[in-house]
């Protein structure tokens, strides 16, 4: 059987987790708009815990419904002391302030017409929770939210003008199969192509037609889609996930607080217990 380094083997509680630590994606922008950043993701294979902890799984930020306001930021997901920060909101089609991305655990992507994309990893982490969000140039379609493996995509003008894509999250197989998690939202367009959404449940832009943002997927931080031209509406951010993993001759967390709504499993990943943990927050009881 496969032992988890740093747990030691026997049965008994527990003394270190794997854990996977994913917060809110962020909302795309209005009119044009940036994509949403996806929310901060933070790994570990070997990570002590005590009798008891608390977990948090971060909901994702609303689309913005004004070019007065920029995508809303993902919220914060928690285990014990670590905490992933939520996604920067994606800017909107503004001369105001509104038209930059939000800062986060990725950044948002910037609006229509030059303007920068939010700064990512912030507040700082080592490894980096995540990327910067996309610029734009002058009279550019939108760009792409930040996603935990790469920046999001630029807006590109003239003939060719296509917005930026969400930048890519990134893959664990933390639960037994690959999955990969916190991509970016990608940025609304007036011409050309749409943004697409980063690998990872980032949601797609709007195209030129106006249609609507698509939301983020739920449960992997994904960034919302920035709106195309209009009133078409902007995606929303997925909401965040934390998963947690240790061998299996140990035994299950004794109590888990009636906030958090999971699932856990024996069989998914040979070897491990795996808990799933998909909404709320509660106190863990090892």
């Amino acid at each position: 059987m496969q032992i988890l380094a740093g747990v030691g083997a026997g049965p008994g509680k527990p003394t270190a987790i794997e854990y996977v630590v994913v917060a809110g994606g962020a909302g795309g922008g209005k009119d044009i708009g940036g994509g949403g950043g996806a929310g901060g993701y933070r790994t570990s294979a070997s990570f002590a815990i005590g009798a008891s902890f608390t977990v948090t799984v971060g909901a994702g930020g609303a689309g913005a419904t004004s070019t007065a306001n920029r995508g809303s930021n993902g919220s914060n997901s928690v285990i014990d002391t670590i905490t992933s920060t939520g996604g920067g909101g994606g800017g909107s089609r503004s001369s105001l302030s509104a038209g930059t991305g939000s800062t986060g655990g990725s950044g948002g992507g910037g609006g229509y017409d030059a303007v920068a994309g939010g700064a990512g990893n912030t507040p700082s982490t080592s490894p980096s929770q995540g990327n910067n969000g996309g610029q734009t140039s002058a009279t550019s379609p939108a760009s792409g939210g930040g996603g935990a493996s790469a920046v999001g995509g630029n807006g590109t003008g003239g003939s060719g003008a296509t917005a930026g894509a969400g930048g890519a999250g990134s893959a664990s197989s933390i639960t037994g199969a690959s999955v990969t998690r916190a991509g970016g939202g990608g940025g609304g367009a007036y011409a050309g192509g749409a943004g697409a959404g980063g690998a990872g449940g980032g949601g797609a832009g709007g195209n030129s037609s106006g249609s609507a943002g698509t939301n983020g997927t739920s449960n992997t931080g994904g960034g919302g889609g920035g709106a195309g031209t209009g009133a078409a509406a902007a995606g929303a951010g997925g909401s965040g996930v934390v998963v947690i993993a240790y061998a299996d001759d140990f035994d299950a967390f004794t109590t888990i607080g009636a906030g958090l709504t999971y699932s856990v499993s024996t069989v998914s990943r040979a070897g491990f217990r795996v808990y799933t943990f998909t909404a709320g927050t509660g106190t863990v009881t090892v």
